[in-house]
């Protein structure tokens, strides 16, 4: 795996580890929303991790990008079906998200060569 795909899961993992420990009602019926949002439904889950990939990146959060590219990636999204997601979100988002397009190709490549 790669040390960048490796030291994200890492850190996400011990940080919800430690959120979920403080056994806070909201927070962990917040974290079950989130996961239950994304399980196979009348979408199937790749259009829906798509889906967030494309939101993630207009609302700028490289955290969720990268979570998404990863899931994306398990999925078996293509490079190609990845960079129209790119395309979608900087045409929505605007240039402001060429720089959050950027690290998710560096990332996409960390996925890449991790496999």
């Amino acid at each position: 795996m790669s040390d960048k795909v490796k030291e994200f899961n890492d850190y996400r993992t011990k940080m919800n580890e430690k959120i979920l420990s403080v056994d806070n009602k909201v927070l962990k019926r917040f974290f079950n929303l989130d996961t239950n949002a994304y399980a196979e439904g009348a979408l199937p889950t790749k259009t829906k991790e798509l889906l967030g990939l494309v939101a993630s990146m207009v609302l700028r959060c490289d955290d969720c990008i990268a979570y998404h590219l990863g899931s994306c990636y398990e999925l078996g999204v293509t490079k190609e079906e990845v960079f129209e997601v790119f395309a979608i979100a900087n045409l929505v988002g605007g240039s402001i998200c060429i720089p959050h397009t950027r690290r998710a190709v560096e990332y996409w490549e960390a996925l890449e060569e991790a496999s």
